[in-house]
C-alpha cells in the first residue's frame, strides 16, 4: 500500500462518514513510532556516542539515557537540545516536535526564528544559546 500524504489522510478524515471505516481504512498510514525509536534511529544514523551526545545537548548522561528509554518525555527545549546535539537537520528537528506533540518551530516567533536559523546554518547548541541570550530571548537551558 502506498504512503498517503498529510493532506490527502486529512481530506479523507473531513469527508468520511464513519470515523470507523477510515480508521480500519488508514491502519497502515498511522505513524507508531515512539519519540524515544525516533531519537535512537536519528542517534543511530549520526554515529555519535551517547557521552558524546549528553555534552552536546548540555543535559547529564542519566537524563539522557531515560528519554532513550522511553521513561522520560524530553520538554519542547530539552527536545531541540538533543536535536542540536545530534546535528539534526531543521526537517529532522520539526518531525521530532511534531512526533512528540510538541509546537513545531515557527518563524514567526523571534525566538524561534533564532533557532531555526542556527539548525539551519549548522550551529551548535551553546552557539544557538548564545544568540537567544544576545537577542533577550529564553534560552533553551
Amino acid at each position: 500500500m502506498r504512503e498517503k500524504s498529510t493532506d490527502e489522510l486529512q481530506r479523507e478524515l473531513l469527508e468520511a462518514m464513519d470515523l470507523d471505516q477510515f480508521l480500519s481504512g488508514n491502519r497502515g498510514q498511522f505513524s507508531c513510532e515512539s519519540v524515544a525509536e525516533a531519537l535512537d534511529r536519528l542517534f543511530r544514523q549520526k554515529n555519535i556516542s551517547k557521552t558524546a551526545l549528553a555534552r552536546r545537548s548540555g543535559m547529564s548522561e542519566i537524563y539522557l539515557h531515560q528519554i532513550f528509554a522511553g521513561r522520560r518525555n524530553p520538554s519542547r527545549n530539552r527536545l531541540i537540545c538533543l536535536c542540536c546535539g545530534l546535528g539534526a537537520t531543521l526537517d529532522e528537528t520539526q518531525e521530532l516536535l511534531k512526533l512528540s506533540g510538541l509546537a513545531q518551530l515557527y518563524p514567526r516567533i523571534k525566538r524561534d526564528a533564532i533557532i531555526i536559523y542556527g539548525l539551519a546554518h549548522g550551529e551548535d547548541l551553546f552557539e544557538i544559546n548564545d544568540r537567544l541570550f544576545s537577542e533577550d530571548e529564553e534560552t533553551l537551558f
